[in-house]
């Protein structure tokens, strides 16, 4: 099992990531929907997590938290795919980064 730490080091990376990509979909015209949504839904929840794991040591909390937000996640990730050329390649790069970084903590965690 990681470490407490090392799991809101980590997170603290991603949550970067997520704020990186939310921000640069707010700025673009003509954005899908769908993206800009799944965007929002976790840029909110990573701010929500972000908070919790400042107050707790539970990591079983951590663990779910990260579950929902791999969960969130996905939804950016199929969004972006199905956007196809509607999405520049720097936020594309971005959402699949975020995707993969949590995947891993989560993976790691479980």
């Amino acid at each position: 099992m990681m470490q407490t730490q090392e799991i809101q080091r980590r997170f603290n990376q991603i949550e970067q990531t997520i704020h990186q990509a939310a921000e640069r979909c707010r700025t673009m015209d003509q954005m899908p929907m769908d993206l800009k949504d799944s965007l929002q839904q976790l840029d909110q929840k990573t701010t929500q997590a972000h908070e919790m794991m400042a107050r707790t040591q539970d990591q079983n909390q951590m663990m779910q938290c990260v579950d929902e937000l791999e969960q969130l996640g996905d939804r950016a990730k199929d969004a972006c795919e199905r956007s196809g050329n509607a999405v520049d390649g720097g936020l594309r790069d971005a959402v699949m980064q975020a995707h993969r970084e949590l995947s891993d903590l989560k993976h790691q965690l479980h």
